[in-house]
């Protein structure tokens, strides 16, 4: 080696900085930031998705941070979904039944389709069988002397 006072470990003179010691374990990005997205995954596909020319370094941390939450909200739904229905189990149902319960959720997530979700359960009130009774007959009596105020309006 021609370098003599190059020694095992230390930096070489390229780029910022003195260059890690021999002994320092590397952190993750996403341990910096607190979360459990991959922020560095998120930074790179970032930069190669042709998103923009310049990709700051606090964008896929907030990325990740926002989809973070996004998982966790969707997935507490569905557990409370999933007990529910007395299962241990998150299935497509029960993320279906989450986010399509839930406004916010169903307003982000509304021209999604969920393989194997089905649908929410819903009959249309005109297809309920009609109920008898003393309520209904006081109805009638009022729709049709509301009818016969409009003709003589006339």
């Amino acid at each position: 080696m021609s370098g003599t006072n190059q020694t095992q470990g230390q930096s070489q003179g390229h780029g910022k900085g003195m260059g890690k010691s021999a002994g320092t374990k590397s952190i993750s990005r996403s341990t910096k930031a607190g979360v459990q997205f991959p922020v560095g995954r998120l930074h790179r596909h970032l930069r190669n998705g042709n998103f923009a020319q310049r990709i700051g370094s606090g964008a896929p941390v907030y990325m990740a941070a926002v989809l973070e939450y996004l998982v966790a909200e969707i997935l507490e739904l569905a557990g409370n979904a999933a007990r529910d229905n007395k299962k241990h189990r998150i299935i497509p149902r029960h993320l279906q039944l989450a986010i399509r319960n839930d406004e916010e959720l169903n307003k982000l997530l509304g021209h999604v389709t969920i393989a194997q979700g089905g649908v929410l359960p819903n009959i249309h009130q005109d297809l309920l069988p009609k109920k008898s009774g003393a309520k209904k007959d006081k109805g009638d009596k009022a729709e049709t002397s509301g009818a016969q105020h409009d003709n003589n309006e006339e």
